[in-house]
C-alpha cells in the first residue's frame, strides 16, 4: 500500500495516553499555535481529574483510544514504558499506513514498536521533563516506513515544548544517560549552589533564586553565543581571581569526571532496561 501524505495544514493529532507529558506536549502545541485545540484529542477511561485538564483548554477527550486513532492522522502513544505493548497490540487492528505513529515511552525500540502494531510507519521521539515548561531536550529516531515528511510533521509538533534534534536510534541510550537523565543532574546543582550560597552567609530563598537563575543564563549564554563552555568559562576567570579559586576547588572533587561517570553509568543503566 503506498504511503500517503499527511495533510500538513489539516492534519489532527491524537494522544493514547492522557499523563503529563501528553498534556505538555498538548499545551506547547496549542500555545505556540501549531494546531487549534479541537485538533487534538486524548481518550480518558477513569480518572476524570484528567478529563477536566485537557477539556480546559479546549482538547477533545473520547471514552476510548479507539475513537481517538479513527479521529487522528498522527497518534502519540505516551503511556508508561511497561505498557506500551499492551496499548500497542490492543489497537492493532485499527492502525494503518495512513498514520504516522509516534512512541514517547523511554527504551521502547523501534523494532518492537514496529512488530506489535504491525506498521513501520513509526517515530521513536524521546522527550525530557522540562517539556513541562517549553524547554525540552528532545531527539527522534525515524522507523523503516517513515518518511522526511513525516520526521518535519512530528518536529513541528515537539518543537513546540522545546529543541528536538535526529539521530540513529542506536544512540538513544546514551542520550537517555545525557538529557533524559540530566535535569536531576542539574536540580542537584542547582540545590547544591544554593547550599553553598546558605553557607556563606545568603539567605535560603535568595540563594535558590540566584542559583538557578544563574544555570538558566549560563545555559542560555552557551546555547544562544555558540560558544566552547570552555572559553566562555575562561572568559569569567581572572588571574588569581574568585572564579578560579572555585573552578579549583570543583578540579579537585572531580566535578567534570563525576558528570562523565553519571552519563556514562546512566546510559549503561538504559542499555540494561532495554535489553531487559
Amino acid at each position: 500500500m503506498e504511503i500517503l501524505p499527511i495533510p500538513a495544514e489539516s492534519f489532527k493529532v491524537g494522544f493514547i495516553g492522557a499523563g503529563k507529558m501528553a498534556e505538555s506536549i498538548a499545551r506547547g502545541v496549542v500555545a505556540s499555535g501549531v494546531l487549534p485545540p479541537n485538533r487534538i484529542s486524548t481518550a480518558v477511561h477513569s480518572n476524570l481529574n484528567r478529563r477536566d485538564v485537557f477539556e480546559s483548554f479546549g482538547v477533545n477527550v473520547f471514552s476510548t483510544s479507539e475513537e481517538v486513532v479513527k479521529e487522528s492522522d498522527v497518534v502519540i502513544f505516551s503511556v508508561k514504558p511497561q505498557v506500551v505493548k499492551k496499548a500497542v497490540t490492543e489497537l492493532k487492528s485499527k492502525l494503518s499506513k495512513s498514520k504516522i505513529l509516534v512512541s514517547v515511552a523511554a527504551g521502547i525500540k523501534l523494532k518492537d514498536l514496529q512488530e506489535w502494531s504491525g506498521q513501520d510507519r513509526f517515530i521513536r521521539v524521546m522527550p525530557n521533563t522540562p517539556a513541562a515548561v517549553g524547554e525540552a531536550a528532545s531527539v527522534m529516531s525515524l522507523g523503516t516506513g517513515a518518511t522526511e515528511e513525516d520526521g518535519a510533521i512530528v518536529a513541528k509538533l515537539f518543537a513546540a515544548v522545546g529543541k528536538i534534534l535526529k539521530t540513529d536510534e542506536k544512540m538513544f541510550d546514551a542520550v537517555t544517560g545525557l538529557s533524559g537523565s540530566g535535569p536531576a543532574y542539574i536540580f542537584l546543582a542547582i540545590e547544591a549552589l544554593a547550599d553553598g550560597g546558605v553557607a556563606a552567609g545568603l539567605p535560603r530563598e535568595l540563594a535558590l533564586s540566584l542559583a538557578s537563575q544563574t544555570v538558566l543564563g549560563a545555559a542560555t549564554m552557551v546555547s544562544k553565543t555558540g560558544k566552547h563552555p570552555g572559553v566562555l568559562k575562561d572568559d569569567v576567570t581572572s588571574p588569581g581571581g574568585t572564579t578560579i579559586a572555585g573552578v579549583h576547588e570543583l578540579e579537585k572533587g572531580s566535578f567534570r569526571a563525576t558528570l562523565m561517570n553519571a552519563v556514562v553509568a546512566a546510559a549503561k543503566r538504559s542499555r540494561e532496561l532495554s535489553q531487559s
